[in-house]
């Protein structure tokens, strides 16, 4: 390429993903699947060709991928591609001249028409002598240089000389060693591959302060009294048990039940107002236990293939150890006090914020130094309390130290703000940010919402749909009931690689703190709330078995694993949504009735080459919430209870004709 000009012989332009104009990584995991694009082309009639190159950590370049124009006349090409293994990746497209293909599209016209028959024949032969060179002799050298000897042959009719060189067997040949000419490379773009877990997986949270094993009376829990939920939280399928602070708590305007500023001597306060004499963020409540316990409370999860994720709230009750050893990292008012927190209309005297203008190197090695404390004691994933209330810079600093030693550790923004910053969080180290999924209710909302994130944001925000949050009881769970909690775990659950979902959520838990609230009634922020499990498991008056449910689709569909294959269908009802997801032969499409208090009855109109080889096709579909079993085709009848869902496994073989078998 010349050094004044930029293009290249054939033009690649637009190469997606492209994150921050290539400044950094898009995003993947081990086995995702996702696809690159780019437009490209040539001068005149030139037919061009195109393929992806995929080079590992160590620059080792894997085997190309082959690029399809994506659709007639647009010069928009894409490949799908799949990283085999974690570290720093790059991608490349490479656009070239494809003089064979240029040649047989000609001579398909020429030749039939008697134009220039010979000329058009000796330039073939030439054609795959050249291209008969850059092919192996066990890929089929020989195979292209019989067709290169057969245009030749002037003893044969010129269709059978023009046959030979279109046979099968000779296309085979070249569309894996295609005669190459003219290669433009585009810039190398970074690829970062991270773990499955950084995609995919089932968070539960609960407060272990809350499982003392008592029912009858509030008693504070243990670390070891909590370690009694694990078995009954692995039984329903979940992979994260995500716990709150469990640090000391201060005392210092501690908050009562409800956030009254009335707290009683034997009020517990909330967790988030990290900090008393007892220690800071390295340390732990002395009422859960000690360090040994935490360490067996970490093994006996993992034993049961749970992983432990730890809440990170960097801020700190007015009696946290920085406060005296630290105070450059407060905002001091005229007077010397120091400010709370505050997130209008809501207040959080209990709690100082952060300054980090004035000692950031200083915070930045502190907070690293306590995340590898944590880390050493087996936490290898961090949800991180409102990181978008911090500098952006300070997070990539203490990311990208962390992500440098140990790129196994997981970071998930909790971050329910604007989307810029939401967007640039992920961009910068987070590998899992929440979601607005909890205020998307309609089929529209839904299905716009989802389509961004599944779409060109999937290369650098993975989404985790919370169902709730001990902060959001959403008033669609508050008016309709259980249908309502039913519906959106099997969205959360079937939508995204990753959801979860808080204690109580299981129980329908539906109370708000007062009309109007997305704040629960006794809310377990600011007060011990036991749970009698056995009982209200003996009464039926859990949705465990459907969650149970749905974790095991998750592991039992690969297609569920990923987003970026997220796709919706056409229903004629606007309160019955459906989408599909495919990786390789596994197919779901989901079917669920948005409205939690009427049975609706609908028409699915499938997007088939989606999903089968002709519009025509039919194909069996399996409930794998219920076992029914069903044939499906183009268009489908649907009859679903309040709140209802069908999550169909695709059968693996179409069938042609038959009647249909309409799911209800």
């Amino acid at each position: 390429m010349d050094a004044h000009t930029e293009t290249g012989r054939i033009p690649v332009m637009d190469v997606r993903p492209l994150v921050a104009c290539g400044r950094r990584p898009a995003k993947a995991v081990v086995g995702e699947t996702f696809q690159v694009t780019a437009t490209l082309f040539g001068e005149g009639h030139t037919t061009v060709g195109a393929n992806v190159v995929l080079r590992d950590p160590d620059g080792r370049p894997g085997p190309w991928t082959p690029m399809r124009e994506l659709a007639p006349g647009t010069d928009r090409w894409g490949a799908h591609v799949t990283p085999s293994g974690t570290g720093r990746w790059t991608y490349t497209v490479e656009a070239w001249s494809d003089p064979v293909t240029g040649w047989r599209r000609s001579a398909e016209i020429k030749v039939p028409a008697g134009i220039d028959v010979g000329l058009v024949l000796e330039e073939g032969s030439a054609l795959h002598e050249r291209a008969a060179a850059g092919v192996p002799e066990a890929a089929g050298r020989d195979t292209v240089l019989a067709a290169s000897a057969a245009l030749r042959d002037d003893s044969l009719p010129p269709a059978d000389r023009l046959a030979a060189a279109l046979a099968p067997e000779v296309t085979a040949v070249l569309a894996g060693c295609p005669l190459r000419e003219l290669v433009t490379s585009s810039e190398a773009l970074p690829l970062l591959v991270e773990r499955e877990r950084a995609l995919f997986g089932s968070w539960y949270e609960f407060f272990p302060r809350s499982e003392s094993g008592r029912v009858d009376v509030p008693v504070h829990g243990t670390l070891r009294s909590a370690a009694g939920r694990l078995p009954a939280i692995a039984r329903m399928g979940f992979d994260v048990v995500y716990l709150p602070p469990v640090h000391p708590i201060g005392t210092t305007w501690r908050k009562g039940p409800g956030n009254t500023l009335s707290a009683g001597p034997e009020d517990v306060g909330v967790p988030w107002a990290i900090g008393s004499p007892e220690g800071g963020h390295d340390a732990l409540h002395p009422a859960l236990g000690t360090m040994e316990d935490f360490d067996a409370f970490v093994a006996g999860a993992a034993a049961l293939g749970l992983e432990i994720a730890l809440d990170f709230a960097l801020q700190c009750s007015p009696d946290h150890p920085w406060v005296d050893k630290h105070p450059e990292w407060f905002h001091h008012r005229p007077d010397g006090t120091i400010a709370h927190a505050e997130n209008p209309p809501k207040k959080y005297q209990d709690i100082y914020p952060i300054a980090f203008d004035r000692d950031m190197p200083g915070l930045v090695r502190e907070t690293v130094r306590i995340l590898r404390f944590w880390m050493d004691h087996g936490v290898r994933i961090f949800r991180v309390d409102n990181p978008h209330t911090k500098p952006v810079m300070f997070w990539e600093q203490v990311i990208a130290d962390v992500n440098a030693t140990d790129p196994d550790v997981i970071f998930l923004a909790e971050a329910f703000t604007r989307p810029a910053m939401m967007r640039t969080l992920a961009e910068i180290g987070f590998q899992q940010s929440y979601t607005y999924f909890t205020w998307r209710n309609t089929k529209e909302e839904l299905t716009d919402y989802l389509t961004e994130l599944a779409g060109d944001s999937a290369a650098r925000m993975r989404p985790n749909l919370f169902v709730n949050t001990p902060d959001i009881l959403h008033e669609f769970l508050q008016h309709g009931g259980r249908p309502a909690f039913e519906l959106r775990a099997v969205l959360a659950a079937t939508l995204s690689p990753a959801w979860g979902m808080y204690s109580g959520y299981e129980l329908c838990e539906n109370t708000p703190q007062r009309p109007g609230s997305e704040e629960y009634l006794h809310s377990e922020k600011y007060q011990l709330r036991p749970r009698d499990w056995a009982a209200a498991e003996r009464e039926g008056r859990t949705i465990i078995p459907l969650i149970t449910r749905l974790n095991a689709i998750r592991r039992d569909h690969r297609a569920l694993h990923e987003i970026r294959n997220l796709r919706f269908h056409q229903v004629d009802d606007d309160a019955v949504i459906a989408y599909s997801k495919r990786s390789g032969d596994d197919t779901v499409v989901v079917v669920a009735n948005l409205d939690p208090h009427r049975t609706r009855q609908a028409t699915v109109s499938l997007d088939m080459p989606r999903l089968a080889p002709s519009e025509d096709a039919r194909f069996p579909v399996r409930d794998e919430l219920t076992g029914e079993t069903y044939n499906w085709g183009r268009t489908n009848y649907v009859r679903l209870g309040p709140g209802g869902a069908h999550v169909l496994a695709v059968g693996p073989a179409p069938l042609i004709g038959g009647s249909p078998h309409d799911a209800q």
